[in-house]
């Protein structure tokens, strides 16, 4: 009898279970624990075939229960680099779990930028709007690129499992 997983997976560890839980079977898969502070975890490893990638595990404190994780991509400094993560990851994620249910590609300025340099100018001054969404009967998985100030930009990968973001979403509710 095959066991039916309810969860989103992440590098094939169910989105579910205590924090500590989660980071130990992270350890086991090869990422790097760095710190844990207010209730998010960071670590560091291989992930989709990109080397040294960040990932936060993030659960909602009252509750010790994981339900996002956000991996944050090597920084890129052209645009040509930024945007072809993005797309190698759209393509992979896309070969999973089919179209994505919203895609937004495009920049938000007066004028298009033509060059490598004005593309990474409107990523840093956020008037970059490239993101995709599949949402699954497991959860929700956000591709989108993204910036920190004007220092560094980076392809940005988020999970978020249907579950246990409904199981917080109710104790929001109870507390209200």
């Amino acid at each position: 009898m095959r066991t039916v997983i309810k969860h989103l997976t992440f590098k094939g560890i169910p989105l579910d279970g205590t924090l500590d839980q989660y980071v130990s079977k992270m350890k086991q898969n090869g990422f790097k624990h760095l710190s844990t502070e207010d209730g998010v975890a960071m670590l560091q490893g291989d992930f989709a075939g990109y080397k040294s990638c960040y990932v936060g595990v993030s659960i909602l404190k009252q509750k010790d229960l994981v339900h996002k994780i956000g991996v944050l991509y090597p920084e890129k400094d052209t645009w040509s680099t930024l945007s072809g993560n993005y797309f190698d990851l759209k393509q992979l994620l896309t070969e999973k779990y089919g179209n994505p249910t919203d895609v937004v590609e495009k920049f938000d300025s007066r004028s298009e930028p033509r060059d490598d340099e004005s593309k990474m100018y409107e990523v840093k001054f956020d008037r970059c709007k490239y993101y995709s969404v599949w949402k699954t009967d497991k959860g929700e998985i956000q591709l989108s690129i993204d910036h920190n100030s004007v220092t560094s930009c980076f392809v940005k990968l988020a999970y978020f499992d249907k579950i246990n973001s409904a199981t917080i979403k109710k104790q929001a509710l109870d507390d209200l």
